[in-house]
């Protein structure tokens, strides 16, 4: 019975050893033997082999240089870093994982649960794709920037949260590839000999790469999916720049999982126009923002078409399924589903322009002067009556075409920004007279009363 006891106490204090991660050999880590290290670069090697490559970091005045090895492991990697180098290196420190998009085409979750299962290594180090070849890159720079390692740190840790670029931790990784029909996003680098330039967001299928964004889906995907916000948003095939972009989105699917309407409120300011446009005038304007409009609806329309055909779903859509009373689709019903929804996009923009709205007086004074005020009781936007009306109610009030002032528009005045597009006025209005423009006009001297 004594002996019981003891058999098993024994394998508690040994499966509390292996529990907390302690190691049952004390490990001595002198500080002139060790060196950290801060990044792994995996690449495809000979044959079925793995490229393993990181600087070294030394703690003493020492050039820097690049180890490379060719292993078929990755723990096999780390002892052969170990064997080429005097100082045994260190993965506490370990915040970048450069995989290539080869390997990632081909799946990487078996890299991502060697590493996730080392007590030693950080679950927040960032995970990336590099195109081309990065140590050719590190080999370049490493003259020039000494510290280059430390710089790409930094680099994703003042990006993440922005929504400017993707950025994604071993943590969110691992979350995304183990949530049921949800896509693992991660951001996608190109390195040539000199340059390391962010090229989009990789999408993934289960643990494999199949989709990069280009430059126009990136935007709408860093909008709409990510921060909700873009500094700049320039759109090239209309020749302009918006700043200061903010995205109000809303998503709505039907009881039936058939249809799928996404809303898109952007605001943002006009920053810079590279062709002729007339945007100077309200007409110009709002015919200019129809134009963005349409253009975003079909680009955005486009890139979840394509999402559709490849059975990804980077947004998590598949959370709208999640009814009060019942679960959400699982995994291959939402995948059938996703893949034969209609989609369709509807974009609101509202833009503040690079100059103040110029309109003409002369016209608008003698446009005025041929109205029947007394028919003109009242204007609509999209079927909803605006806050004011027109009135004849005295000929002080009405001298010059003045708006009639009433109480309601002392207490609050409104200067909106509507479409001339979308402005309705009642049927019993002059036809030779121009809607947008009246109606800017009377917001105008509202603002003046």
């Amino acid at each position: 019975m004594k002996h019981k006891h003891i058999k098993i106490h024994f394998v508690i204090f040994v499966n509390i050893i292996f529990l907390s991660s302690c190691s049952p050999i004390p490990e001595k880590n002198l500080i002139e033997e060790i060196a950290p290290v801060t990044f792994w670069s995996i690449q495809k090697g000979e044959g079925e082999n793995y490229r393993m490559s990181t600087l070294i970091p030394p703690l003493v005045k020492e050039k820097k240089r690049l180890l490379t090895v060719q292993v078929d492991m990755l723990k096999e990697g780390m002892k052969g870093f170990n064997l080429k180098y005097y100082r045994e290196l260190k993965v506490g420190q370990l915040r970048m994982l450069l995989i290539s998009d080869e390997i990632a085409k081909e799946g990487i979750s078996p890299l991502i649960d060697t590493i996730l299962t080392d007590p030693d290594i950080s679950k927040r180090l960032y995970v990336a794709i590099v195109k081309g070849d990065f140590d050719e890159y590190i080999n370049s720079q490493l003259a020039a920037q000494k510290d280059l390692d430390y710089y790409l740190y930094r680099m994703f840790k003042h990006y993440e949260g922005q929504g400017k670029l993707t950025v994604v931790n071993l943590h969110q990784f691992m979350k995304m590839l183990h949530s049921p029909a949800n896509s693992p996003v991660a951001p996608v680098f190109e390195a040539s000999s000199g340059n390391f330039q962010y090229q989009g967001t990789g999408i993934f299928k289960n643990d494999k790469l199949i989709e990069t964004t280009n430059n126009m889906e990136e935007q709408i995907y860093q909008l709409i999916g990510n921060d909700h916000f873009l500094k700049y948003f320039p759109i090239r095939d209309l020749s302009f720049v918006l700043g200061h972009v903010t995205a109000n989105v809303n998503w709505y699917m039907d009881k039936t999982y058939s249809e799928l309407k996404l809303t898109v409120q952007l605001n943002g300011r006009l920053d810079e126009i590279a062709r002729e446009q007339n945007v100077l005038t309200q007409d110009g304007l709002s015919t200019f923002e129809t134009e963005i409009e349409l253009y975003l609806e079909e680009q955005t329309t486009n890139f979840l078409k394509k999402l559709q055909e490849n059975k990804v779903d980077p947004f998590q859509l598949r959370t709208y399924t999640l009814r009060p009373f019942s679960k959400p689709l699982n995994k291959e019903e939402w995948s059938n589903r996703w893949e034969q929804m209609e989609v369709t996009v509807d974009y609101d923009l509202n833009i503040q322009p690079l100059t103040d709205i110029k309109t003409d007086e002369s016209n608008y004074e003698e446009s005025v002067g041929r109205l029947p005020w007394n028919c003109c009781r009242s204007f609509t936007y999209r079927g909803r009556p605006l806050p004011f009306r027109l009135g004849h109610t005295d000929d002080q009030t009405m001298k010059n075409g003045y708006l009639h002032d009433s109480e309601d528009i002392k207490k609050k005045p409104l200067l909106p920004k509507y479409s001339s597009s979308n402005l309705t006025a009642p049927t019993n209005f002059p036809a030779l007279y121009n809607q947008a423009i009246f109606f800017l006009q009377v917001a105008r001297r509202i603002g003046r009363d």
